[in-house]
């Protein structure tokens, strides 16, 4: 199992990074990216501390740990510079706060995120078919949630993605410990976006060939 899309008390989740990696080892996780809520007022203070967390504790654990960020309700103009800004931080992994249905991200979010070429556009929403098209050229991966709220879009987002080609990955977006995914639960939100029966081991395989590309 991997998970690429976690949070830390370094935004709204509930755990230190140290207990966090800890709880995905004992679930037999092989990697866990924490990507905590960012934007421009706390970019400069979270990516370094997530950076040096996995310094600490990748050699010391079986799950690889990837610091990384989500950016999160920042003006569509700005997501292209702090894209830059993060991974010049040393964020692994960059995810953007796509346009769930249920918060009021600003429109354009999902166009912005994937023409500054981050690696995840989480819980995209109502994605248009041409943004779908666009994630394929420009090698973005779709999420589909797992998390209360953000999921209600799965299925629209698992049907743009099957017409395009676009590549899928399943994320907790976890908070809490409750959030933490076994593997038949991940397998149950698979199934209800209306994916078929092996399309958590093709999502996991995705995030396992998104990993490689890091290195």
């Amino acid at each position: 199992m991997i998970d690429l899309h976690t949070h830390s008390l370094f935004s709204d989740g509930e755990l230190l990074p140290s207990e966090l990696v800890r709880r995905f080892e004992e679930m037999g996780y092989s990697c866990v990216a924490i990507t905590d809520h960012v934007d421009s007022s706390n970019l400069d203070f979270v990516v370094p501390r997530m950076v040096q967390v996995a310094k600490d504790l990748n050699p010391r654990q079986s799950v690889r740990v990837i610091p990384g960020v989500e950016i999160t309700h920042a003006p569509p103009t700005l997501i292209e510079s702090l894209v830059r800004q993060a991974r010049e931080l040393g964020a692994e992994i960059v995810l953007v706060h796509g346009e769930t249905i249920v918060e009021p991200v600003p429109e354009g979010t999902n166009k912005a995120a994937i023409l500054s070429g981050v690696d995840i556009l989480a819980h995209p929403g109502l994605i248009s078919p041409e943004d779908v098209a666009l994630a394929v050229e420009k090698g973005v991966y779709l999420e589909i949630s797992a998390r209360q709220g953000h999921s209600l879009s799965n299925g629209h987002v698992a049907r743009l993605a099957k017409d395009f080609g676009a590549r899928l990955v399943l994320n907790s977006d976890a908070h809490f410990i409750s959030d933490l995914m076994t593997r038949q639960f991940a397998h149950r939100v698979a199934r209800g976006s209306g994916l078929e029966d092996d399309a958590l081991e093709e999502m996991l395989a995705n995030s396992r060939n998104l990993v490689d590309r890091i290195g």
